[in-house]
């Protein structure tokens, strides 16, 4: 008793994390159906889409359009990730309740997803922080390879420290530390997270699971001995990061529910509702989604 808190926060990144990287393309409205499911489903916070240029990510061009017409749910908090003021004024245009920033504990990654060194990108980031803060928006700070890089390989926390020290400083509320490349192993969890929470406070602090070497459960579990009760996770295991080869999706969010509510831990959301969402986004990908629960439950049906 007491191993595991009692309620942990779901993040539902898929439309956002889970899309960027697919070449299939989702129709806006589908777009738009699907994160109407989800906000049915019980998840509290859904990241939506990206202001970033469409060049650059051209599966989520649509992002201004999505999200002026998604029915917002009072229970649900919808953020996007917004690279700098432009996007940030695109994305308030559209009535987000919070600013997601983003950069790289890895200066080469960093320079790879960005086109800027570490040291170059903290202004642009302060501007946009404080901006939106201003607007009264909730800002999280992502913090990409925090465990591996797949340019420059083992990431120290101390080099996380120095990214996470300046967004708190620049004013963001919590930050979110990505296993971008998903080959992280509980070890490395508990060797960060030593370092981080004698630093900050357990709930300013959400993690971010990816799966490629299927370590991501057992680190969520890590992490909330460590009392960490924030993640993200994308539903049906959809994503990938563009910027680091090799990268499989987001921990699914379908198997994240499996574990917790077996745990006897409170999310609010429904696996049923979410399941339905999954195999919506499932049939207009034209592909099979990565969550073994999600498979589990559709072989039984």
């Amino acid at each position: 008793m007491g191993r595991w808190p009692e309620n942990v926060q779901i993040k539902e990144v898929g439309p956002r994390d889970g899309l960027q990287n697919e070449k299939a393309r989702v129709a806006t409205a589908d777009k738009v159906h699907w994160i109407n499911m989800l906000s049915e489903s019980g998840v509290k916070e859904i990241e939506y889409s990206s202001f970033v240029h469409p060049k650059w990510v051209p599966a989520l061009s649509d992002a201004h359009d999505v999200g002026k017409r998604i029915k917002r749910h009072p229970n649900v908090s919808y953020s996007a990730l917004v690279p700098n003021m432009k996007g940030l004024e695109l994305a308030l245009e559209t009535g987000i309740d919070g600013a997601s920033v983003f950069m790289s504990a890895s200066e080469t990654h960093n320079r790879k997803n960005i086109n800027k060194s570490i040291d170059e990108s903290f202004p642009v980031l302060q501007e946009v922080i404080e901006e939106a803060k201003k607007a009264g928006k909730h800002v999280t700070g992502y913090v990409s390879t925090v465990f591996d890089c797949p340019y420059e390989g083992r990431i120290t926390p101390e080099q996380v420290v120095r990214v996470c020290d300046k967004l708190f400083a620049f004013g963001v509320d919590d930050v979110s530390l990505g296993d971008t490349i998903g080959t992280a192993v509980p070890s490395q969890v508990e060797q960060l997270l030593d370092v981080v929470l004698s630093r900050y406070p357990q709930e300013s602090i959400i993690m971010h699971f990816h799966d490629t070497r299927g370590m991501a459960i057992a680190n969520i579990m890590t992490s909330m001995e460590y009392g960490i009760t924030r993640f993200d996770s994308s539903i049906g295991g959809l994503g990938g990061c563009p910027y680091a080869p090799g990268a499989a999706g987001n921990v699914a969010t379908n198997d994240v529910l499996y574990l917790l509510h077996g745990l006897g831990i409170n999310t609010g959301i429904s696996e049923r509702k979410l399941q339905e969402a999954a195999l919506f986004i499932q049939n207009k990908l034209g592909k099979t989604l990565p969550s073994k629960t999600l498979a589990s439950a559709a072989s039984q049906s």
